[in-house]
């Protein structure tokens, strides 16, 4: 049998029976080393080892996320310009995406590897300015308040997740995540056409990105 961890050592030999469950996963921190090329650039961004069914749903969901982006504000009559339909698939690509790739156990063991502290994750986050900024100039006529209040609580809630004991990060990340949702839904935070941004957004960084999880392998080998 595979070893269980510490927490949850495994049972005596003599209490095993077909009702005990045989463990399929182990818990590995380490990641692989990254491909050379252009495999290796993907290997860095999703994370080295990515198993067949992680790629699949980090991809195909987000495009599938994308053309939704664009057909959504079509459908409910926004005349939007070309130049923002473009940028609205691109945020969801990104969002959706980044939410996807995070939440796998690959990501989680690439991005909290050794070596990778609070000043990267934080400089991760603070990077998403961009797309704050992207919402509030073409969607929100130049919505600087929107852009610097979102972006203020962006950075104070995520300064707080990663301050926290490892065994609170994850509540309390999902904790700050709630507070964001419920703000997604006033009208002063919510932007038509693109309703859905905010709280995918927030999904991305507070609950995919940030919380330190153990990463889970498969005990043999990847499907």
């Amino acid at each position: 049998m595979t070893p269980t961890s510490a927490h949850h050592p495994a049972p005596p030999l003599s209490m095993i029976d077909d009702r005990t469950p045989i463990p399929r996963v182990r818990v590995q921190w380490t990641p692989p080393s990254p491909r050379a090329g252009l495999l290796g650039a993907w290997d860095r961004f999703v994370g080295p080892g990515a198993t067949r069914g992680e790629v699949w749903l980090q991809t195909a969901i987000p495009l599938a996320a994308t053309f939704a982006a664009v057909a959504w504000p079509l459908a409910a009559g926004h005349a939007w310009t070309l130049w923002q339909l473009l940028v609205a698939g691109l945020l969801a690509l990104d969002t959706v995406g980044g939410v996807m790739t995070n939440a796998t156990h690959t990501a989680k063991r690439w991005y909290h590897r050794a070596g990778q502290g609070i000043a990267q994750h934080l400089g991760f986050v603070a990077l998403h300015v961009v797309q704050l900024g992207l919402v509030g100039w073409l969607f929100r006529a130049h919505d600087w308040a929107y852009v610097a209040t979102g972006y203020s609580f962006l950075m104070a809630a995520a300064t707080l997740i990663v301050l926290s004991p490892a065994t609170l990060q994850k509540p309390i990340a999902h904790g700050v995540y709630l507070v964001a949702l419920v703000a997604s839904f006033t009208p002063a935070v919510v932007t038509p056409g693109l309703e859905w941004f905010a709280p995918v957004f927030f999904l991305k960084l507070f609950v995919a990105h940030l919380p330190l999880e153990a990463p889970l392998a498969p005990a043999t080998q990847p499907n």
